[in-house]
């Protein structure tokens, strides 16, 4: 009992007043209930991100149809390759930077930035004129938007211990929703002139630039909630240990995460519990798998895309813009609920690492099928299509949110922003190749 009341009362003194990482400390401890709010603040956040990632790809083969760059028609799909990459590259560059800033500085501010970033350079690849602005447009998006790292470990640290499993999740789904509304909102709202003429005229600015409304619409999206992130509240400690007590307090922390011997050892010696992030082989061995994955999801993105929007003579289904949005907005649904209703739940039976192996191995015999499904018409085509899409985004969201778990588990809080941005450059190298190298296979 004793021992108990003292680990209280160094709890109870721990909370600095000025410190805006306490006194969300000291919110989870006080509150009860569902964390509806913070689930939502996070939600849009991400999805403001993801959606300018993947909107382009429906009508990305028209695009570069119009700027006149390829010689043949089955080039397309090579430069196209290249402008989904630049995003990445342009985000492979800056995400330790990002990173590293929001370690220093505090979340918020990064994922502000970010959200900026989309409003900007998102509704100027919209105008873009030629082939070149829109790989600069898309590159400086990449660069200046470097908010996923730090909003992962944003969700680890706003959400009590109960939470984090679904507080992770709300960021796999929302970017895993966003990577496919996004496609969907693309489908829909290019090339306005041609599909409702009565609306938008030839003259207007949307016959003049056919691919602007979708970018438009979801930079409105995202000055939206560049103005609700304004409220939201900052998770990073900004106060010194100029104390025995304060590490004495740290110690209670973090006693209960290590190991006996290890942590005996340390507080022996009086060193703090730090290693490198590049030897801490749980965060690297979760990046690696990170980064295949990504390639792959990246480059079955684009594929998927391009894959149903190219003539039947090549191998591709002749669908319309609108009909590959069809089909992502019921992936998108169809996720919508796996994660939000089941993942929690296979989470907490199975553990993220069995969780990643499990849909991983299922993956395999789902993706060889649909070679298979391009020969298939009508009915039965738009049945398997949309039941074997559902299932893959499924998967590959389960997968991500099983790695962001292991990630952020595997750090300090001082570390997460540096340790996601690391994983941010990684995986974004990895992406920029999924599309460059889908592209012109």
């Amino acid at each position: 009992m004793a021992a108990e009341e003292q680990e209280k009362a160094l709890l109870e003194k721990y909370f600095h007043e000025n410190c805006p990482g306490c006194k969300v400390e000291k919110y989870k401890e006080s509150q009860k209930g569902f964390p509806i709010r913070e689930l939502l603040s996070i939600w849009i956040v991400v999805l403001c991100t993801a959606l300018p990632i993947s909107s382009l790809f429906p009508f990305l083969y028209f695009m570069i149809r119009d700027f006149h760059i390829a010689k043949r028609e089955e080039d397309i799909g090579y430069y196209a390759g290249y402008v989904g990459s630049s995003f990445m590259f342009g985000r492979a560059l800056t995400s330790v930077f990002w990173g590293i800033v929001a370690d220093r500085y505090g979340r918020k501010p990064v994922i502000i930035m970010g959200t900026i970033a989309v409003v900007i350079f998102n509704t100027l690849f919209g105008l873009s004129v030629n082939f070149w602005m829109a790989i600069a447009m898309r590159f400086l998006l990449g660069s200046l938007n470097g908010l996923l790292g730090p909003i992962k470990a944003y969700a680890t640290e706003i959400f009590r211990e109960e939470y984090q499993a679904l507080g992770v999740s709300t960021v796999s789904t929302a970017w895993g929703i966003g990577l496919i509304i996004g496609p969907a909102l693309g489908g829909y709202l290019a090339q306005p002139a041609e599909k409702f003429p009565s609306i938008f005229p030839k003259e207007s600015v949307f016959g003049r630039f056919p691919y602007f409304l979708p970018c438009l619409a979801i930079s409105v999206f995202a000055l939206v909630v560049t103005i609700a992130t304004c409220w939201l509240p900052e998770t990073l400690h900004k106060h010194h240990k100029s104390s025995k007590f304060d590490a004495a307090c740290e110690d209670v922390e973090t006693a209960p995460l290590m190991s006996g011997t290890k942590y005996k050892t340390q507080k022996a010696e009086g060193k703090a519990p730090k290693k490198s992030l590049f030897r801490n082989w749980p965060l690297m061995s979760s990046i690696i798998v990170y980064c295949v994955f990504s390639l792959h999801d990246m480059a079955y993105t684009e594929i998927f895309s391009l894959w149903a929007v190219s003539p039947r003579r090549y191998g591709g289904l002749s669908y319309t813009t609108e009909d590959v949005g069809n089909v992502l907005a019921i992936s998108g649904a169809g996720l919508l609920i796996f994660q939000t209703c089941l993942y929690p739940y296979f989470n907490r039976l199975l553990g993220p690492v069995v969780v990643a192996r499990l849909n991983g191995v299922l993956a395999i015999p789902l993706l060889s099928s649909y070679p298979f499904i391009a020969m298939l018409t009508g009915l039965s085509l738009s049945i398997v299509l949309n039941c074997t899409s559902v299932a893959k985004n499924v998967l590959s969201t389960s997968i991500i949110t099983s790695l962001f778990l292991l990630q952020n588990k595997a750090v300090d809080q001082d570390q997460r922003g540096a340790a996601n941005g690391i994983a941010m450059t990684a995986m974004s190298l990895f992406k920029a190749a999924g599309p460059a190298g889908g592209g012109a296979m």
